[in-house]
């Protein structure tokens, strides 16, 4: 994997779970969890999306480059 695709990886994976963070903070998400016990779906698959970009970009960084 190219670099700069694992480094656009681990930093579109930490800016998505940064806004499903936000969005889980919200009025909307503080009123689903009242009556579900849970944030809304979005922004759990925000951060579920975000968590799984940045370990693809952190695993792409952390393997030698092939010759």
């Amino acid at each position: 994997m190219n670099k700069a695709v694992s480094i656009g990886l681990l930093v579109g994976g930490i800016l998505l779970i940064a806004f499903g963070y936000n969005a889980s903070q919200s009025f909307g998400s503080e009123v689903s969890r009242a009556f579900t016990g849970s944030p809304t779906d979005k922004s759990m698959w925000m951060m579920i999306g975000g968590a799984v970009a940045a370990v693809v970009g952190l695993v792409g960084l952390m393997r030698s480059p092939r010759a």
